[in-house]
């Protein structure tokens, strides 16, 4: 039987409510962890909004003027060291929060980091979205978060994301009462299908070392390495 119980996941929920209050993204984030954590996997949930972290694009923004940076020192180590990783947002306006978009920016900005084969740090890595809301948007928000996670270089799994949305307009909640947001089988089932296939693949990149260090490895690039490429 495979076993995860070396695995670790890191969940960061974008939700623009501070602990304690309540979170809907975080009721939905919990359906996922639950069942992360049932196969052993050491699992952490986080909100981007209850630490002090800049805007911009550099690993650490106190160097570009800014007085309080919580992400080199509090989060970045914490995402650097996750097998999985899962990002869920609130929908605003059919869009990410801005607190995603921040992290998606401070995500970017780690991306001159290496693994021990000189690949970008997220090589090796999986990760998935959630998205929750009362309008519409649940497929633009997921897209653009899985689309910019690639691009840093995690691996996505098939079906990697999941997602709620009540009625659209003023309406209620993922966690409201009588919302049906809990009980939909579709976010339901779409929630197992992301975890296991999270867990999967996380699983066989482990067990791999990575994604092989061929044809990915700038410094290699940059001195003269081509790996069968041929410009004319």
């Amino acid at each position: 039987m495979t076993s995860y119980g070396d695995l670790s996941a890191l969940y960061l929920n974008c939700t623009l409510t501070r602990s304690p209050h309540l979170s809907n993204t975080h009721g939905l984030m919990d359906r996922t962890i639950a069942l992360a954590e049932k196969q052993g996997v050491a699992v952490e949930s986080v909100r981007l909004v209850d630490f002090d972290v800049a805007p911009g694009v550099q690993p650490d923004m106190r160097v570009q003027g800014w007085a309080a940076d919580a992400w080199p020192d509090e989060l970045w180590p914490k995402v650097r060291d996750a097998d999985i990783l899962v990002i869920g947002t609130p929908i605003w306006l059919g869009e990410v929060s801005s607190v995603c978009r921040r992290l998606i920016e401070r995500l970017y900005a780690m991306t001159d980091e290496t693994n021990a084969a000189g690949q970008p740090v997220f090589y090796g890595k999986v990760a998935g979205a959630i998205a929750t809301g009362n309008e519409d948007g649940v497929k633009n928000v997921n897209r653009h978060l899985l689309y910019a996670l690639q691009h840093i270089g995690y691996t996505i799994p098939p079906a990697a994301e999941t997602g709620w949305i009540g009625e659209i307009g003023p309406g209620p909640s993922y966690l409201d009462d009588d919302s049906g947001g809990p009980q939909s089988d579709y976010t339901n089932r779409t929630a197992t299908a992301m975890t296991w296939n999270l867990l999967h693949l996380a699983r066989l990149l482990k067990d791999a070392g990575g994604i092989p260090a061929v044809g990915n490895v700038a410094a290699r690039w940059e001195a003269g390495e081509r790996w069968g490429f041929d410009a004319g």
